[in-house]
């Protein structure tokens, strides 16, 4: 690969504005770097990171299995590649989920961060909301957090866990090791940071370390 390369999960969901958040960041860090959809498995070998976007995680569960994109997805998170998933990409990489009205659910789902993570764990879609979140760890005070039919974690389920940030005692942003898991929306804000963050990791990970044409530094 000739230059950075992030992939957007293009199943259903926002994409777009995933696509349009992260060229932002890139160019914040003035970093060169291409973000393209990723549609079929072997798109997943062309990419150093890809992101999970929201929308409703059984539409993107059942087609990205269909397509064989879950395994796929798996073994390259296995092999060191970053995964950062926003609302319905965060209930996709999770464990465990349950429903908020109906408890527990089957579908299809990753389950490569040990959580149990509870969809529509702040309401329905007329209960969406804003509210500026605390993340330390990212250096983010006051970050702007953008909830639509959001979920929660209720429960981590290992001590690789490290917990971001909490909103009203509910746990919203999660991290374990290689993937990173939040329950709302940066992509709909012009706030950088997180995508940043994600970016970071990309560059820490085994994919860019061991490539010996690394071409990526500003």
């Amino acid at each position: 690969m000739e230059q950075l390369r992030i992939g957007v999960l293009a199943l259903q969901g926002d994409v777009s504005e995933h696509i349009d958040i992260t060229y932002l960041a890139l160019r914040e860090m003035a970093l060169r770097g291409e973000v393209i959809i990723v549609k079929s498995e072997d798109q997943i070998d062309e990419v150093h990171g890809l992101i999970i976007p929201g929308g409703e995680s059984t539409t993107i569960g059942r087609v990205a299995e269909r397509y064989g994109l879950l395994s796929k997805i798996r073994d390259a998170h296995s092999a060191g590649m970053p995964i950062f998933g926003t609302c319905a990409g965060l209930i996709l990489m999770a464990k465990h989920i349950s429903d908020a009205r109906t408890g527990k659910i089957d579908q299809p789902i990753l389950g490569i961060l040990d959580v149990e993570v509870v969809r529509n764990a702040f309401g329905r879609q007329r209960e969406s909301f804003e509210s500026y979140i605390e993340i330390p760890k990212i250096n983010k005070n006051s970050f702007p957090g953008v909830f639509i039919r959001a979920p929660a974690i209720c429960s981590v389920l290992s001590n690789e866990v490290e917990v971001l940030a909490i909103y009203e005692d509910k746990m919203v942003a999660v991290q374990q090791n290689n993937g990173l898991g939040i329950s709302f929306h940066p992509e709909l804000t012009a706030d950088t940071g997180i995508h940043e963050f994600f970016i970071k990791l990309i560059l820490k990970s085994p994919l860019i370390e061991n490539d010996e044409e690394n071409v990526y530094e500003r």
